[in-house]
């Protein structure tokens, strides 16, 4: 039985670094693979060209006009990511607060 597997990469160009997502199918208990990352990046419309580091998973493509940029698919994203408490306090306060509900 396959199961959904969510992949978060950065989109790294001269101008600016994004980080965006990708979704994968992979059998249970089975690890994905470059191969695996490769084709969801192309699935998401990235013309990848080769891989630049073979052990982080870094891949280098080209966009439209003909300029190159790289990918770096994100291991362990969730774990990496920390939240903002503070900013979340924050911008529950600008939440009008219903008190019928």
């Amino acid at each position: 039985m396959s199961r959904e597997h969510i992949i978060h990469f950065k989109v790294i160009r001269q101008q600016e670094a994004k980080v965006l997502r990708g979704l994968i199918y992979l059998e249970d208990g089975q690890q994905p693979t470059l191969h695996d990352f490769e084709r969801c990046l192309k699935e998401c419309g990235h013309d990848i060209q080769g891989v630049e580091n073979y052990e982080q998973f870094i891949f280098r493509a080209k966009d439209q006009s003909g300029g190159e940029y790289l990918i770096d698919v994100l291991e362990d994203y969730e774990r990496l990511r920390h939240r903002d408490r503070h900013a979340e306090m924050l911008a529950r306060s600008f939440i009008k607060q219903d008190p019928l509900l």
